[in-house]
């Protein structure tokens, strides 16, 4: 049984950051010279396609949930009338 739920957005923001602390780091070790207008796009889209992604996660995940739901459904709802006894 799954501890949580996955979240996708969450990891794409995750490997985006890993990925700018590479580049950064490859950066300062002398390894490979970025200029600072490459990381700006870098993280500017991996956020916005994290965002795409969660997106997509919490409309496919409540379209699943409302699915289940109508499909459980056996009995009619409770009458909105008034004609139960309230305490």
């Amino acid at each position: 049984m799954l501890r949580h739920d996955f979240r996708p957005g969450r990891a794409v923001a995750g490997l985006v950051m890993l990925a700018l602390a590479g580049g950064y780091a490859a950066d300062a070790a002398g390894v490979w010279h970025a200029p600072l207008a490459f990381f700006a796009p870098v993280l500017v889209g991996g956020l916005w396609l994290a965002a795409t992604a969660a997106w997509v996660n919490y409309r496919l995940r409540r379209r699943r949930e409302a699915r289940k739901a109508s499909a459980e459904k056996s009995a009619a709802p409770p009458s909105s009338s008034g004609s139960q006894a309230m305490r």
